[in-house]
């Protein structure tokens, strides 16, 4: 029976790269390093880089590493992303390659997207004369928070040379090895961030009509803001408002005057990101005033939401499956996470595709994220074939 392993086709030069892709990933990983910290893993990327002969430009937005591949003819440009920063999540997977770091673990495979974009700068280093144009390789910080793409865009990294279109990896967990999951549109959502300090009255806690319970009232909040997805948005428009945390009061037995709500709001929609906040606000001093309480609310824009081009997708798509087959290549659903190459194609046109990373018969299926979050080596060499095609393709069209 045939599996979706069985229909990977590599290069032999990509192929020969599976134990240098297997051993710089897990070098990144043994040294996790967070946002805006990643000092080492740029030393290793700049050394890399520098050895192929690019031209190498380091402290870029604090800790970031772009280098620029020339062909041997004139072109457009084409930015190759990833990003390189860890989490701070102490790792539980036992592996003999595990964090060293305690509290901090690479847990969303950016160590293996550092190691992908050196295999395929060093891939298409040895191809020059098949490009037509250049190849900016772009080792980004911060993707975890607080964000280094846009710190990038701003050094100007979309610049000298003017880049044209931009493509990015992710491996992914949630597909399985031999698979690549890409669509066209929106794939990511928009991250933003609400704070709603609820103030009351404090009593005491068998004294309830004497005071303004800021519990309750909070309580009544994180219900009433369901109503938004469930009945002021169209079921077709995806949207989640979800309250993740809930800090107030200090005993048992007395009215907390003020509870503090934090969460996260996703979206795709421009238009409907840009009236969130007013509903948000709306619904909690409603209740709020309703209760005799008030709330101050705080809204911060995040990541944008991730949207590919369609012709730039059309062409990883075609690059893709002749990596892993037709039916390898597989259209995926959008996800409600979030991702700061979203920047990047605001700016160019551009797309973001998947690595099916999972293995399940080897436990390698964990979700991002999780302190027992690895992947099978083994998508290394097929995300860096993907990365060589794209390339290719794009430079000689």
């Amino acid at each position: 029976m045939s599996t979706a392993t069985d229909r990977v086709r590599l290069d032999p030069d990509v192929e020969a790269l599976g134990p240098m892709l297997t051993s710089t990933r897990r070098a990144i990983h043994q040294f996790p390093e967070l946002g805006f910290q990643e000092v080492r893993t740029a030393g290793l990327v700049a050394e890399r880089l520098r050895a192929l002969g690019l031209e190498v430009s380091t402290e870029v937005a604090k800790t970031g590493v772009v280098a620029l591949l020339r062909g041997t003819r004139p072109g457009r440009t084409l930015l190759l992303r990833a990003d390189m920063d860890g989490l701070p999540v102490q790792e539980a997977t036992g592996a003999p390659y595990a964090s060293t770091r305690p509290g901090q673990m690479h847990a969303c495979g950016h160590d293996g997207h550092v190691a992908m974009l050196l295999g395929a700068a060093q891939c298409l280093a040895a191809r020059r004369d098949r490009l037509a144009g250049a190849v900016k390789l772009v080792f980004q910080p911060a993707e975890e928070g607080p964000g280094g793409a846009e710190p990038m865009i701003q050094a100007g990294v979309l610049a000298a040379p003017r880049v044209d279109a931009a493509f990015g990896l992710h491996l992914m967990n949630d597909f399985p090895l031999g698979t690549v999951a890409l669509s066209a549109g929106p794939v990511m959502a928009a991250t933003d961030r609400v704070t709603l300090l609820v103030r009351g009255r404090g009593g005491h806690g068998a004294a309830p009509h004497q005071a303004i319970d800021s519990v309750l009232v909070a309580a009544h909040i994180v219900t009433a803001l369901q109503a938004i997805a469930a009945r002021e948005v169209s079921p077709t428009v995806p949207v989640v408002v979800t309250i993740g945390t809930i800090h107030g009061g200090f005993r048992y037995n007395v009215i907390a005057p003020e509870v503090e709500l934090a969460g996260t709001v996703r979206s795709f929609d421009a238009k409907l990101r840009q009236e969130l906040p007013g509903r948000i606000e709306r619904i909690a001093r409603g209740v709020a005033s309703g209760f005799g309480a008030e709330v101050d609310v705080a809204y911060e824009l995040g990541y944008p939401a991730t949207v590919n081009d369609a012709a730039m997708t059309e062409l990883a798509r075609a690059a893709a499956a002749t990596v892993v087959g037709e039916p390898g290549a597989v259209s995926m659903t959008p996800i409600m996470g979030g991702e700061d190459m979203s920047y990047f194609l605001e700016k160019v046109p551009g797309c973001f595709a998947f690595i099916g990373s999972a293995n399940a018969a080897r436990g390698l299926d964990h979700p991002h994220h999780s302190p027992r979050f690895d992947f099978d080596e083994a998508a290394l060499p097929i995300g860096v074939q993907v990365l060589v095609r794209t390339a290719e393709r794009y430079l000689s069209a």
